[in-house]
């Protein structure tokens, strides 16, 4: 009882935080519609396991040019028995020239058993400097945001990644050189935590998954799979970056439907 009504302060607070002024359901209550007489309950049969729709057709990107040091990063990450192997075999690998420029390798941060992975972008520089994912001004949001569903990293509720782990100079946007080079370690990290579901967190995460060229606003909202070695396919939810919900206050109802589109999702 305590951990639900932490979870609906912490849902209050981030409405207040986001503007809200009026209390409104999900829906608007049909007030005109009769009244249902009473029923007596039974003891209800065990609901049938409800299957997530299916892949919604979507076009593809067109092939990127690999670069030369992608079969050597395919290898490394095949060879990572456990996530202390995959961060090992990140740090050495020397493939990329990222790794010259950033102060310090961003790997994970949270609990790898907690069922639920977030996947981000690119290390900022607040991030590079500490070495963990979302610290800044973006990841106090996301903190806030997950905690409304009852999902606080610090307690084990999530476990958050980035497609890459180093910084880009400058904070630029990843190439899709960059991105096709390091994403065999994204998807070794989700075969080793072996996560129920994704969250794909902006544009560059949830194209660079989902191999698509939609943007985020066409991709979020739904839910997509993502087949990786060992798992299947996983359930993936596309959402909007908290740094973009930091720039643009007005798609907050967007990311706030997704939020409660996930919870449904993980309590069924």
């Amino acid at each position: 009882m305590g951990h639900d009504r932490a979870a609906l302060l912490a849902a209050l607070a981030l409405q207040l935080d986001w503007g809200a002024e009026e209390a409104l359901a999900e829906a608007p209550p049909d007030r005109s519609a009769p009244a249902r007489p009473a029923m007596a309950i039974a003891a209800p049969d065990a609901p049938p396991e409800r299957a997530l729709p299916g892949p919604r057709a979507v076009a593809s990107l067109p092939p990127v040019v690999t670069p030369p040091a992608a079969g050597r990063a395919a290898e490394a990450a095949a060879r990572a028995a456990t996530l202390d192997d995959l961060r090992d075999a990140i740090r050495a690998f020397d493939g990329s020239p990222l790794r010259d420029t950033a102060t310090n390798l961003v790997f994970s941060d949270g609990d790898p058993a907690a069922g639920l992975m977030l996947i981000g972008e690119a290390p900022g520089g607040e991030e590079d400097r500490l070495g963990r994912p979302f610290v800044g001004p973006s990841g106090q949001l996301l903190d806030r945001m997950f905690a409304s569903i009852g999902r606080s990293r610090d307690s084990g509720g999530f476990y958050i990644a980035n497609i890459l782990p180093w910084r880009p100079p400058g904070n630029r946007t990843p190439t899709d050189a960059e991105i096709a080079l390091f994403l065999p370690f994204v998807l070794r990290q989700i075969a080793l935590v072996r996560p129920r579901h994704l969250v794909l967190l902006g544009g560059t995460s949830a194209k660079a998954l989902l191999r698509v060229k939609e943007g985020i606003t066409r991709l979020r909202g739904k839910w997509h799979r993502i087949p990786v070695d060992g798992l299947g396919e996983v359930p993936a939810l596309a959402t909007l970056h908290p740094a973009y919900l930091l720039r643009t206050p007005a798609a907050k109802r967007d990311a706030w439907a997704d939020l409660l589109m996930l919870r449904r999702s993980i309590t069924e």
